[in-house]
C-alpha cells in the first residue's frame, strides 16, 4: 500500500512538473529577454548579435537587450549564463573560442557545452588576412614574399593561442615554408584593428566583416581570404585556392540557451530568429559588412558543433597544440 502511494505521488509529481513546463512555454516570454555576448561591443559578434535581436524581438513581443559581459575568452558571460534559469529570458552568444578553445584546452574549471542547449546557428564566416596601409603590402603575393626573404620581421595579429586565426597563421607558415612574427590580442577583433591603423601591425587575421569599418575607409586592405569560394562581398579579395592552397577556417555566431529549457521555448526562440534572420533587411545588412548568413537549427546544429570539434582538434593535435 506504502509503494503504490509512493508511485502515485512520484506520477502526479512529474505530471505537475510536465504541466508547469508547458504553462511557462505558453506564456514565454513574460518580460524582456537577455542576450550576453560574451566579447566587448564594437566587435563582429556584437554587431551582429545586437542587429538580429532587434527584428527578432518584434515576433517574441517582448525586448530582447544585449549585455557585453567578456573575459576569460568567452567564459566568463557564457557561465552566467549557463547559471540562469532555464527559462529562456536569458541567453547567449557562442563563436569558436566557446566551442573550441576552451574545452580543448579545459582552460576555465566549470565551464561546459554540456551545460547549454544550442538553439541556431545564424553565421558563418571565413578567416581573411588584411595588410595595414602603412606596411606598403597590396597583395598577399608581396606580403608571403617578405616573410620569405626576412623571416620573424613581418608582425602578424591573432587572437590568443587556440584560436581560429592563430591555428591560421600557424597552419600557413607551415604551409608557405615562411616565419611571422606573431602577436596575439585577447579580446575582440577591434585591438586588432586599431593595431593596423597605428601601423603596431603589418597584418591580421580574422573576418573581413570585423574589418569591414578600416577597409571601407582605405586603412586596411583584404588581400586573401582562407576560403574555397569567392566572397561576393569582397569581389577583390580573392580566396586562397585562387593561390593553389586548401585552407579554410574562420568564425561563426552560435545561439544558445542553459540546460533543461523546455524544448518548447527553445522552439519559439527558434522560430523567432528564423523570421529575423529572413528578413531582407537583416539579409542586406550582412552583405554591408560582408558576413556569410549561415542558418542551422536546432536539430542539426548539435551535431555540426560536434564535427566541428573533431576536425578541429584533429588538426590541433597535428600542430602539437
Amino acid at each position: 500500500m506504502f509503494i503504490k502511494s509512493l508511485k502515485s505521488k512520484i506520477i502526479l509529481a512529474a505530471g505537475l512538473c510536465v504541466l508547469a513546463a508547458s504553462a511557462s512555454a505558453a506564456d514565454f516570454p513574460s518580460r524582456d529577454i537577455r542576450l550576453i555576448v560574451p566579447w566587448p561591443a564594437g566587435g563582429g559578434a556584437d554587431g551582429i548579435s545586437r542587429k538580429i535581436s532587434q527584428i527578432a524581438e518584434k515576433s517574441l513581443g517582448q525586448s530582447i537587450y544585449v549585455e557585453n559581459i567578456g573575459g576569460a575568452v568567452t567564459a566568463t558571460g557564457l557561465m552566467q549564463m549557463t547559471k540562469a534559469r532555464p527559462d529562456g529570458h536569458t541567453i547567449g552568444v557562442l563563436t569558436y573560442d566557446s566551442i573550441i578553445t576552451l574545452p580543448r584546452g579545459k582552460m576555465v574549471p566549470g565551464y561546459s557545452l554540456d551545460k547549454m542547449t544550442p538553439i541556431a546557428r545564424i553565421t558563418k564566416e571565413a578567416d581573411a588576412i588584411v595588410v595595414s596601409k602603412h606596411s606598403g603590402f597590396k597583395s598577399f603575393d608581396e606580403l608571403v614574399s617578405a616573410a620569405k626573404a626576412k623571416p620573424n620581421t613581418v608582425r602578424v595579429g591573432v587572437a590568443p593561442k587556440g584560436s581560429g586565426p592563430y591555428l591560421a597563421v600557424r597552419r600557413l607558415e607551415k604551409m608557405l615554408s615562411v616565419k611571422f612574427n606573431v602577436i596575439s590580442y585577447a579580446g575582440s577583433s577591434s585591438a586588432e584593428a586599431e593595431a593596423l591603423l597605428s601601423g603596431e601591425l603589418d597584418a591580421a587575421i580574422s573576418s573581413l566583416g570585423d574589418f569591414n569599418g578600416i577597409i571601407a575607409s582605405g586603412d586596411a586592405l583584404g588581400v586573401v581570404e582562407l576560403s574555397s569560394e569567392q566572397n561576393p562581398s569582397y569581389p577583390n579579395v580573392p580566396p586562397i585556392s585562387t593561390f593553389g592552397h586548401e585552407l579554410e577556417t574562420g568564425s561563426f555566431i552560435v545561439l544558445a540557451a542553459p540546460k533543461n529549457t523546455p524544448p518548447a521555448v527553445i522552439a519559439k526562440l527558434e522560430s523567432a530568429f528564423k523570421t529575423a534572420y529572413d528578413n531582407k533587411d537583416f539579409q542586406t545588412w550582412l552583405g554591408t559588412v560582408g558576413v556569410t548568413p549561415s542558418w542551422l537549427g536546432s536539430n542539426g546544429v548539435q551535431n555540426w558543433i560536434d564535427q566541428l570539434q573533431s576536425t578541429t582538434f584533429k588538426v590541433m593535435d597535428e600542430l602539437g597544440l
